[in-house]
């Protein structure tokens, strides 16, 4: 996938500007899919001079025009082709795995403590997925058929938190286990 369907994705439910189509991304799509502001203009740019969005200009009073920009037919067509396309899987890359790959060379402690902190920051992810399901996605039978379909993509990244939670808890444990019999 490419960062220009994820960018489409904000646009196909509204037109908005660079500025706020960067704010959207940053708080939605970019959860799992990371893009500077900078790669954002660039692709909105691409975007343009191959028909899929337009930009209209808008003049403001006291500051600089800003450009709305807003899907085009083709660009809709364009996101429809796509969605129907067999997806990838990703590979990740996981700093963490790599230490547990080479963790015999320290003490467990070592891993044990970084797991910890690893175990934190996805708390806290969590919590925030958590915050932002009953802010905008409760109750979920009620929402609009989009909304329910923008909650299935916050769904799977709760299930990942809490599934990382477990998997820590696992890991944490054999390390204890291992460091306690040595």
């Amino acid at each position: 996938m490419s960062l220009a369907y994820a960018i489409l994705s904000i646009l196909a439910d509204t037109a908005c500007s660079g500025y706020d189509l960067a704010k959207k991304f940053d708080g939605s799509v970019g959860y799992f899919w990371s893009a500077s502001h900078q790669q954002i203009y660039r692709e909105l740019a691409k975007l343009e001079r191959q028909d899929w969005i337009e930009a209209k200009l808008i003049a403001q009073e006291g500051r600089p025009n800003k450009k709305l920009f807003a899907l085009t037919k083709l660009g809709r067509q364009e996101m429809v082709n796509w969605i129907g396309r067999p997806s990838k899987i990703s590979r990740t890359k996981e700093e963490i795995l790599v230490k547990l790959f080479a963790g015999h060379l320290v003490k467990p402690q070592v891993l044990i403590t970084e797991l910890r902190r690893y175990q934190g920051e996805h708390q806290q992810q969590l919590q925030v997925y958590q915050e932002i399901e009953q802010e905008f996605f409760a109750p979920l039978e009620q929402l609009p058929w989009a909304a329910k379909c923008q909650y299935l993509t916050l769904q799977q990244g709760l299930i990942y938190e809490k599934g990382i939670l477990d998997w820590c808890a696992d890991v944490i444990a054999l390390l204890e286990a291992h460091q306690s019999s040595h």
